[in-house]
């Protein structure tokens, strides 16, 4: 009995060592955020089919202040795509082949890795898929950015419980992000950066106080502009953060935490100043606990790039979580 129990063990450890050896090992992808490595033939490139591709990957993002393209874009010709130019983690593969294909793979030379590919047999067919494509890879390549940033913020937490304790909610941030003000459930938290700040607000409203009609766009401005006459106020009296007059926001539907929301992005200014910046605005339905949770994002930093700031904080705004219990079984529970 004692050999033939002996006999198993070795036979699955023989298995076990089996099974390790065909894993395929994968490096680590790299490459900063909001970057992707374009394989594709040089002369494609530099014509019609790299045109298209730059149409759609290189357009401006929504609610900046000056055009800033979706992706910083690196090219290479397929005969150096190897070895470590293989480990980036975006990569967009466009050839013309035999066949049509085009889809999206996981983790093929690196992990985490998204590799968009596009492949047709003549140039006109090309250009077709890559505009057929585009909005599903380019969202892919987002979340997975989104996810890379959220990975990097675990390495140095913001450990502040404030958010939890009076809101139910919690956000996944780097400690470098610190609450500002904090005043009748609306919070303020703030980020310096060498050259201004990135901020992040947290409040309720009232569970059906902005309507999902043609004054829509209306309500979310209104509200916008009446926390910050109360709460981000200006230089001096008469001077509060409002929605930039000049241009409507762009207005989408969401999904955050598993909740109904509304995205807006847009401008913001300074009322009776010269002082503006871009925002990301989520309104989350919040049912169980009968409220609206409004997060929120807005970079002040002049004269800066800021596609990447904003990319940062929609990234900590999309990790929001609502605590199971709501806020009247949190109360009561404190009592």
């Amino acid at each position: 009995m004692k050999k033939l129990l002996m006999g198993c063990l070795v036979f699955l450890l023989v298995l076990s060592c089996k099974d390790k050896k065909q894993e395929k090992y994968l490096p680590d992808s790299v490459g900063a955020i909001n970057t992707l490595a374009i394989v594709i033939d040089n002369n494609m490139w530099k014509g019609r089919v790299g045109d298209s591709i730059r149409k759609y990957y290189a357009a401006a993002v929504d609610g900046l202040p000056w055009e800033e393209p979706l992706f910083s874009i690196h090219q290479m010709p397929p005969e150096v795509f190897t070895d470590f130019a293989r480990n980036s983690r975006n990569i967009l593969l466009v050839q013309k082949d035999s066949s049509k294909v085009a889809g999206i793979k996981d983790d093929l030379y690196a992990k985490p890795q998204r590799v968009g590919i596009v492949k047709a047999p003549t140039e006109d067919e090309l250009i077709a898929e890559v505009a057929k494509t585009a909005p599903e890879i380019i969202a892919s390549f987002k979340k997975n950015d989104i996810r890379e940033s959220q990975e990097r913020f675990t390495r140095s937490l913001n450990r502040e419980t404030a958010l939890k304790e009076e809101l139910g909610v919690s956000l996944t941030m780097p400690s470098i992000y610190k609450i500002a003000k904090q005043e009748n459930n609306f919070f303020w938290i703030e980020r310096q950066i060498r050259k201004g700040t990135m901020n992040i607000l947290v409040y309720e409203m009232p569970l059906n106080s902005i309507p999902n009609d043609s004054t829509r766009v209306d309500a979310i401005i209104k509200m916008r502009d009446s926390i910050g006459q109360k709460y981000v106020p200006g230089r001096e009296e008469g001077m509060y953060m409002i929605t930039e007059k000049a241009y409507a926001p762009y207005v989408f539907s969401a999904k955050i935490a598993g909740r109904n929301a509304i995205e807006t992005k847009g401008m913001w200014e300074v009322k009776n100043f010269m002082m503006a910046g871009p925002f990301i605005n989520y309104i989350v339905e919040d049912k169980p606990n009968n409220r609206l949770l409004v997060i929120e994002g807005f970079t002040f930093a002049p004269s800066t790039n800021k596609r990447d700031y904003m990319f940062e904080l929609e990234a900590i705004l999309k990790t929001l979580k609502f605590d199971d219990k709501d806020k009247g079984e949190l109360a009561k529970a404190e009592k």
